[in-house]
C-alpha cells in the first residue's frame, strides 16, 4: 500500500527553483499529477515519450500543447537521483510537486503518501477516454470522477484548482461567443478581446481561469461561478442548476472548507490505482523506461 511518509528529505521539498517562480507553473504541476492519476492510476505514465513500444499520452487532445511542467519534474528527479539513486519514483515526485505547488501559491498543504512505482507502459487510448474535456457536461464529469473513486464533492473541490492557471482561447471560444444564458455578458465581452471568433486565430492566446485573483489560491473561482463567470464550459456546469450547485455555494462562502476538502481530495486522487511492491519500476529518467 502507498504509505504516509515525510518528504522534506527530498531536495526539492522547498520550491525555490526558478521554474516555480512562474506562478502559472504551480497550476501546471497540479494538473500534471491529475492527468497522470486519471490514466492507469498515479504511475507517471504521462511522462513517457513516444518510443517503438510506447504511444505517449502527451499527444491526446486533452494533453497536446497544454500539459506542461515536464522539465520541472525532470530537474527534481535528477536532483533526487544524485542523492539516492533508484529510490524515489517519478510518480511520487509528481505527487510531491503538486503538493508543493499548492503550498507555493498560498494553497493548502497535506502529507503526501509515498511508495508509488512507475509504469513501464502508457495508454493514449485510456488518456483520451478518461481525461475530462473542456466542453464536458455535468453528468459526464460526475461519471468520470466516480469511475476513479472520487465523489461529486471531491470533483468540485479539485475543480477549484482553477483558482490559478490559464486556459487557451481554443478551449473557451465557443462559450464566450455562445450568447448563452449561462455566461455573464460583460465577462464574455471582456474575454472576446483576446480571443478572436474565427478558428484558428488566437487559438493559443491565454486567459486566467479566475479573473479576480488569477495568481492566488483562494475561493474566488467559486464566487465567479455564482456570477456566471466560469471561463470553461466544464467550470460553469458545476453551477448550472444541477446537483453540485450546493457544493459551489458552500465553497463560495467558506474558504476554509474548500481548502480542507481540496487537500483531502488531492490525497484521495493520489491514491488512484498506485503500482506498489513488485509491480512497476523506479524509472531513472522519467520520460523513458529503464
Amino acid at each position: 500500500m502507498v504509505t504516509h511518509a515525510p518528504m522534506h528529505s527530498v531536495p526539492f521539498a522547498h520550491p525555490s527553483d526558478p521554474p516555480l517562480q512562474e506562478r502559472r507553473m504551480a497550476a501546471s504541476l497540479i494538473r500534471l499529477h491529475f492527468h497522470d492519476c486519471f490514466v492507469q492510476g498515479c504511475d507517471a505514465s504521462i511522462l513517457l515519450d513516444n518510443s517503438p513500444s510506447i504511444t505517449s499520452e502527451k499527444f491526446v487532445t486533452q494533453n497536446n500543447n497544454s500539459v506542461r511542467g515536464f522539465e520541472v519534474i525532470d530537474e527534481a528527479k535528477s536532483a533526487v537521483e544524485n542523492v539516492c539513486p533508484g529510490v524515489v519514483s517519478c510518480a511520487d515526485i509528481l505527487a510531491v510537486a503538486a503538493r508543493d505547488a499548492s503550498e507555493y501559491v498560498g494553497g493548502p498543504s497535506w502529507t503526501v503518501k509515498l511508495g508509488r512505482k512507475d509504469s513501464t507502459t502508457a495508454s493514449a487510448s485510456l488518456a483520451s477516454r478518461d481525461l475530462p474535456r473542456f466542453a464536458d457536461g455535468l453528468q459526464r464529469l460526475i461519471d468520470l470522477f466516480e469511475s476513479k473513486g472520487l465523489s461529486e464533492r471531491d470533483m468540485v473541490a479539485l475543480s477549484g484548482s482553477h483558482t490559478i492557471g490559464q486556459a487557451q482561447c481554443v478551449t473557451f471560444r465557443d462559450r464566450i461567443y455562445s450568447n448563452g444564458s449561462d455566461i455573464d455578458a460583460g465577462f464574455a465581452s471582456t474575454r472576446r478581446r483576446n480571443c478572436p471568433a474565427t478558428f484558428p486565430n488566437g487559438n493559443g492566446n491565454l486567459a486566467p481561469l479566475d479573473l479576480v485573483t488569477p495568481n492566488s489560491f483562494d475561493n474566488n473561482y467559486f464566487r465567479n461561478l455564482l456570477q456566471k463567470k466560469g471561463l470553461l464550459q466544464s467550470d460553469q456546469v458545476l453551477f448550472s442548476g444541477g446537483s453540485t450547485d450546493s457544493i459551489v455555494n458552500d465553497y463560495s462562502r467558506n474558504p476554509s472548507t474548500f481548502r480542507s476538502d481540496f487537500a483531502s481530495a488531492m490525497i484521495k486522487m493520489g491514491d488512484i490505482e498506485p503500482l506498489t511492491g513488485s509491480a512497476g519500476i523506479i524509472r531513472r529518467i522519467c520520460s523513458r523506461v529503464n
